[in-house]
């Protein structure tokens, strides 16, 4: 049967309108702006031009913000003064006034708690004499230049993690999302080939689970009962898009359930093009896998609403307004629960609002420039 660009759209309205709880958040409908790196915090505080980039998507409807990442308040988490950072007063401060304007305009917030591990170089500010830290010195290529991790060095980053996540509901956010993909420190110990660990942080997929497993629990700690906590994580890293956490469902099983055990809430499965079936055999993508084996609320991202992956907008590239239809049948068959949109919003902050609406022909195709500006 032939669906019409009228039927499609009133179908989009239908599905991602619907409001859904997440613990005891509840958020008014199924669209997640995907968190995305921006730099454009000197000293790392966001001012008033984040402040305003986020409250101007709120306003036109997105349910759920994830913000882009920000460093934990470990003297290795990050590599760069213009990223955000989740420590400090003057940056809290900054961050408190964003999750204010964002529930003024009626949305919800959590940000996204960050450590990039050995993805930092050395002498990379904010903290330019700090070692660069990993589970066991590697970096994603392969190369051995970086600091093996301690057990006071794990102690450290474990409580960076909580106290950011009590901070973030203190100052009045929704709750937090970890970020454990793409090659960050968290996956670098989640991941064979960064963690060649002999200790209880490494070896087989359950071991390698044990040190985002602890930063969960010692969040779930520090948080109210009803706070959300996600927690984002891939197979591909920045350096490698064909890696694979798990070969096989059986394998992601064993690196999800200590998660969900030790607190997730919701987890946000992070892919390049959400449509692509993640095993053989079935048709599910990572995050539908990610729902049918821990029963947990689940985020599905990539490429959304767009004709091509974001990575050659990197490279200049601009992309074609894509069809929905294949994300929408997903959603009505309960694959996942909410989606994360990320270019698509860079390049129109009333995104939300147009699909919300039905209004999909007001869609605008990507274009790279979207990345040079917070608009």
């Amino acid at each position: 049967m032939t669906v019409t660009a009228t039927e499609s759209a009133s179908r989009a309205a239908r599905i991602l309108s619907r409001p859904v709880t997440l613990n005891g958040l509840t958020v008014p409908n199924r669209i997640v702006m995907a968190p995305m790196t921006r730099m454009f915090s000197p000293g790392g505080v966001p001012g008033e031009d984040v402040l305003s980039y986020y409250a101007r998507r709120a306003a036109a409807g997105v349910g759920l913000i994830v913000t882009e990442g920000t460093y934990v308040g470990h003297d290795s988490a990050g590599g760069s003064s213009r990223v955000p950072r989740f420590h400090g007063e003057e940056q809290l401060a900054g961050w408190a006034k964003v999750a204010e304007a964002v529930h003024q305009a009626g949305g919800t917030i959590v940000p996204q708690l960050w450590h990039i591990g050995t993805v930092r170089k050395q002498g990379q500010n904010p903290n330019p004499d700090a070692p660069s830290h990993g589970p066991s010195g590697l970096r994603v290529d392969g190369t051995e230049d970086a600091t093996p991790m301690t057990r006071a060095d794990i102690d450290a980053v474990i409580g960076a993690f909580a106290q950011a996540a009590a901070d973030a509901e203190r100052i009045g956010f929704d709750g937090v999302e970890l970020h454990g993909a793409h090659g960050y420190l968290l996956d670098q110990f989640l991941w064979a080939g960064t963690n060649r660990r002999t200790d209880a942080y490494g070896g087989d997929p359950v071991a390698r689970t044990r040190f985002a497993a602890e930063i969960v629990a010692a969040v779930r700690e520090r948080v109210s009962p009803e706070f959300p906590v996600l927690f984002r994580y891939s197979q591909w890293k920045q350096e490698a898009y064909d890696a694979r956490l798990a070969e096989t469902p059986e394998e992601l099983e064993a690196i999800l359930t200590p998660l969900a055990a030790a607190g997730v809430d919701v987890f946000h499965a992070s892919t390049r093009r959400y449509w692509l079936p993640e095993f053989e055999g079935s048709d599910l993508n990572l995050a539908g896998w990610t729902k049918k084996l821990t029963g947990k609320q689940v985020v599905s991202v990539g490429s959304v609403g767009l004709d091509g992956d974001f990575i050659k907008a990197f490279q200049g590239e601009g992309a074609a307004v894509g069809s929905l239809d294949n994300l929408l049948d997903r959603m009505e068959n309960d694959e996942f629960d909410m989606v994360a949109v990320g270019r698509a919003l860079l390049q129109d902050p009333e995104w939300a609002a147009k699909v919300l609406a039905g209004r999909l022909d007001e869609l605008q195709p990507y274009d790279a420039a979207a990345l040079k500006t917070l608009s």
